[in-house]
């Protein structure tokens, strides 16, 4: 039976995971490890509102197991050497320079987390990969543990790839639709395996623990998030042919979800995916096919991520071609976040959808619940130099954004209002309050990217809008 266990990575995977294991095995003392001392103190506050990962229901689990059972350190290596389970979380991005650039995972993480694991060790360890990873990276962290291993230490590598939707992490956490392990089909790869599933078997139904080898296990996650991406595409690529044809894309997803072999998941169209996994997870995919000499399912996988940029580009030329850029106008974004509930904006559609505004001369206002301003203005310059766009030009760029702190301090004053989350106080503005207060001749033009307006209410109020997917919009 496992005692302690020991957490690499205190992210968005780790920390959740960790903290819903703590809360239901309190016989365990459960470590997570991180580098960065900034996070670690951050977990670590007294506030529960400081916590670096924003997940309904994760702060209260946090203040009943932190300092009992779940503990947050940067000793690294001491955690490494005192637990006999060893999760690996950390982030494994897309890569930017070398072999497989833009395409390839970038494994630099996690190749020095197996050698650290490796050198730090004096006895036997379970690891478990949680971070996202290509098909047979087991294989590769088995040969950087054996190689620096100490003598007569033996490693078993566990494959347990995590399947949370951020916003319901903790909920996801709690009733998994299932939990996959994949491990090595030898007798003690066997028992690493049970060793991890009796963990699980503590909430989760056992029926819902699924056994594989450590390819299947690895492969599936890539596999489950190209095909949600893949629904995600296909809705949205719907949505610019519903305008051109008069349909409307709500109405049009609820007929198709209500086919029993398709149900209604995923089939909101919207500007776009973002978050830390599709975009990456499908280039993986698409990088890996070609590594294999499968060109057709590359393409096809490719075209889900093309897809995706479409929608945005889309969105944005909308928007350009609705507003006088020549005039010095101004746009309010609302949202920055990928989606609602959570502070992640890694991939969030609102960066290039944002960029490409002041690319072409527009002034930006922007609002999100919980994206922080030096987080938005990181997102920005971060999206301008990958577009190989001079320090010289974002600084110049950087001028025409603007974050606000309220939602009215966004939205007072514009020419434009752009949804790009769907966070739940935006559904409360009183638009036929609204008007009144604005001080400029004209009410301000509206650009729904994720279909969350009363389109017919708001319309009749005498406002020109733009809808994802509305084949009646007075802006196309």
């Amino acid at each position: 039976m496992i005692k302690k266990i020991c957490c690499i990575g205190a992210g968005y995977v780790g920390g959740p995971t960790m903290a819903v294991i703590a809360y239901h095995c309190p016989e365990i003392d459960i470590h997570i490890v991180d580098s960065n001392n900034e996070r670690i103190d951050l977990w670590n506050s007294d506030n529960l509102d400081n916590i670096p990962v924003k997940e309904p229901g994760l702060s209260k689990i946090i203040s009943k197991v932190r300092g009992k059972n779940l503990f947050f350190s940067n000793e690294v290596d001491k955690y490494i050497d005192l637990c006999e389970m060893i999760f690996i979380a950390v982030n494994t991005p897309t890569k930017t320079s070398g072999e497989g650039k833009g395409m390839a995972a970038d494994l630099k993480n996690i190749i020095n987390c197996a050698k650290q694991v490796s050198l730090a060790s004096k006895s036997d360890k379970i690891i478990v990969e949680k971070s996202t990873l290509p098909v047979r990276t087991a294989e590769k962290i088995k040969e950087i543990l054996e190689n620096n291993k100490r003598e007569k230490i033996n490693f078993e590598i566990i494959s347990n790839p995590e399947f949370l939707a951020e916003g319901t992490a903790i909920q996801d956490l709690f009733k998994s639709d299932r939990v996959l392990i994949g491990a090595d089909q030898t007798e003690s790869g066997k028992i690493a395996q049970n060793k991890l599933i009796d963990i699980y078997k503590k909430w989760i139904p056992e029926e819902k623990i699924i056994k594989t080898n450590v390819w299947s296990s690895e492969l599936s996650k890539l596999a489950s998030n190209a095909m949600l991406a893949q629904r995600i595409s296909s809705i949205n690529s719907l949505s610019a042919l519903a305008e051109k044809s008069g349909a409307k894309i709500d109405e049009l997803s609820m007929a198709i979800g209500k086919d029993h072999r398709i149900g209604n998941k995923f089939l909101n169209a919207s500007i776009g995916f973002g978050g830390s996994c599709f975009q990456k997870d499908i280039l993986n995919l698409v990088y890996i096919s070609r590594q294999y000499g499968l060109d057709e399912v590359a393409d096809y996988w490719h075209n889900v991520v093309k897809i995706n940029e479409f929608q945005k580009d889309r969105f944005s030329q909308i928007i350009i071609r609705n507003i006088e850029t020549s005039s010095n106008q101004t746009v309010s974004v609302l949202g920055w976040a990928f989606k609602k509930d959570t502070n992640d904006s890694r991939e969030s559609s609102s960066i290039a959808v944002t960029s490409n505004l002041i690319l072409k001369g527009l002034t930006v206002n922007v609002y999100d619940p919980l994206i922080k301003i030096n987080q938005i203005y990181h997102d920005i310059t971060a999206y301008l130099e990958f577009k190989n766009i001079n320090q010289k030009n974002i600084t110049r760029l950087l001028k025409k954004l603007s974050v606000k702190d309220n939602l009215n301090d966004c939205i007072i004053e514009t020419d434009a209002i752009a949804f790009l989350t769907e966070w739940d106080k935006f559904l409360n503005i009183k638009w036929d309050k609204f008007s009144k207060n604005q001080h400029i001749k004209n009410k301000p033009k509206i650009f729904d990217g994720r279909g969350i307006i009363d389109y017919e209410y708001v319309s009749s109020l005498g406002y020109q809008i733009y809808q994802i997917g509305n084949g009646d919009n007075s802006i196309n």
